[in-house]
């Protein structure tokens, strides 16, 4: 396989068996799953592991196809040519290359990450079918057709707000990153904090694992924010003791703020610390 965990990112076999797939089809890896499980870092891994320069572009609710393209800025020459700019003979000059463009001209073969396509309108990737099939565009104003040189690696992220077309899909590889075991959290975590004690990370895993399983979260913890946590938890010199002895009728785990990111899930976990409180009393 092309690409297997690294000293900074730990890969399943059924990700790195779905990143092989991908470049030898010759198609988009579609890579899904919950915010925080390393699907951007997918994409700046692949390309450190093949020695591959990245092109990332992420995408916001405003981004339009055309913008991976160019962006041809009429507003300027009109301006200019009411100033005598020389620079209005060549069109050239205010045509500006987006990073599908900079993709496809590159001398060497790029890894091209598109980041959460689903923010954007929901035409947006079928307004790209034919550009990531073809590898290729036409530039109106110049007249002038963009085909790639190498066919980049395209490394496609989304969190699954929106649903994508099928039209869109049958062309990708496509791959949903499970949230991680314990035992590959445990690699993950071994992986950034190579020195920390085994106890915290026993102990720490417990904590993060139960705050996930309390039903009616709007947001679940993710990979990312454990290893935030687990920084702090290093940082602030916390006691193991503070999380093997903890209170279990207490729902709120120390440095919470690390886990928990919205108001409605703090009143959630500190209603259930009251139930948990009143239970054991009565």
């Amino acid at each position: 396989m092309i690409f297997q965990s690294t000293d900074t990112y730990i890969s399943t076999d059924e990700l790195s068996m779905a990143v092989d797939a991908a470049v030898k089809l010759e198609r988009p890896l579609l890579v899904k799953g919950e915010p925080g499980t390393g699907k951007t870092l997918l994409a700046e891994e692949i390309a450190k592991t093949l020695g591959l320069r990245l092109i990332q572009w992420h995408i916001k609710s405003s981004t339009k196809a055309i913008n991976g393209l160019y962006e041809y800025d009429a507003v300027s020459r009109l301006r200019d040519s009411q100033l005598g700019d020389e620079r209005v003979g060549d069109i050239r000059n205010y045509i500006k290359k987006g990073k599908l463009w900079e993709a496809f001209e590159s001398d060497e073969r790029v890894v091209l990450l598109i980041d959460e396509i689903d923010k954007a309108d929901i035409e947006f990737p079928n307004d790209l079918l034919q550009e990531l099939d073809r590898m290729e565009f036409f530039v109106y104003e110049l007249s002038q057709t963009i085909l790639a040189e190498h066919r980049p690696i395209v490394v496609i992220t989304s969190n699954n707000e929106k649903e994508l077309p099928d039209a869109f899909l049958r062309r990708c590889f496509f791959h949903y990153i499970n949230f991680p075991d314990r035992e590959t959290m445990q690699e993950i975590i071994e992986v950034h904090f190579p020195s920390i004690k085994n106890e915290l990370v026993k102990e720490a895993m417990e904590v993060f694992f139960d705050v996930r399983k309390v039903p009616g979260l709007k947001k679940k913890p993710s990979t990312s924010e454990l290893i935030d946590w687990l920084k702090l938890l290093m940082a602030d010199d916390i006691p193991d003791e503070i999380l093997i002895n903890r209170d279990t009728s207490k729902a709120i785990p120390p440095l919470y703020g690390a886990l928990v990111k919205n108001e409605q899930d703090v009143h959630l976990l500190e209603r259930l610390a009251f139930m948990n409180r009143r239970d054991a009393r009565g």
